[in-house]
């Protein structure tokens, strides 16, 4: 496989749209794809091309934290995988905004055997006061799963979610969050029902994203 490009420069990469960055990352494909939903669609939105780039990672952090300083948080939470790195990053450019440390954690997917119908929770004995000022980050917005679950561990732990950003909202219908949710960027990527897609009906082979790649 072909490596992406080499990222934009940290002035350029600030004066570019979040999807500039994706493009020039690699991150936003073009092609045939299985989602998860299992719905096909001829672009794909690949975040971790976008994060594997420190340059691009600090870049989004400064965006995030940007929507964030107006609440004054004192704790971020991502959930895992791409909310790891968002929540320290941000966290890290929130403190230097604040002048004071912001801590960033993440909510892990619970053990079904033990959950209590939790989807995410905090592990790993991270301390949470009950005046925590808590804002929440995540990578894509589509259905807002993920970003539920971390409001939802959040709320478990005694405190109530108070704002999250984004990168980019993919969704289609409003997410139903008792707290506003800001977005870096929007794109709008179609999608079809398998026996609906017209890239089938043009023999497109299709790919599932993040499986295996020989």
């Amino acid at each position: 496989m072909r490596p992406a490009p080499p990222p934009a420069s940290a002035p350029a990469a600030a004066e570019s749209s979040i999807e500039e960055l994706f493009i020039r990352s690699g991150a936003l494909r073009e092609g045939h794809f299985l989602l998860k939903s299992g719905r096909h669609s001829g672009r794909y939105l690949e975040k971790f091309q976008v994060l594997q780039y420190p340059s691009l990672g600090v870049e989004i952090g400064r965006r995030l934290a940007g929507e964030l300083v107006r609440y004054e948080p004192t704790l971020v939470v991502g959930p895992t995988t791409g909310g790891v790195l968002l929540a320290f990053e941000t966290a890290r450019q929130l403190s230097e905004l604040l002048g004071r440390e912001v801590r960033g954690i993440f909510a892990e997917p619970a053990d079904t055997a033990a959950s209590n119908g939790a989807g995410r929770v905090l592990r790993r004995g991270w301390p949470i006061a009950t005046d925590e000022r808590v804002v929440l980050v995540d990578d894509i917005l589509t259905t807002g799963a993920s970003l539920l679950e971390t409001a939802d561990a959040v709320r478990a732990a005694g405190v109530s979610p108070l704002a999250a950003a984004v990168i980019v909202d993919r969704s289609t219908t409003p997410v139903p969050a008792d707290f506003p949710i800001e977005a870096l960027g929007a794109l709008e990527i179609d999608s079809w029902a398998a026996d609906d897609c017209p890239l089938c009906r043009a023999g497109l082979p299709l790919e599932k994203p993040g499986s295996s790649q020989p």
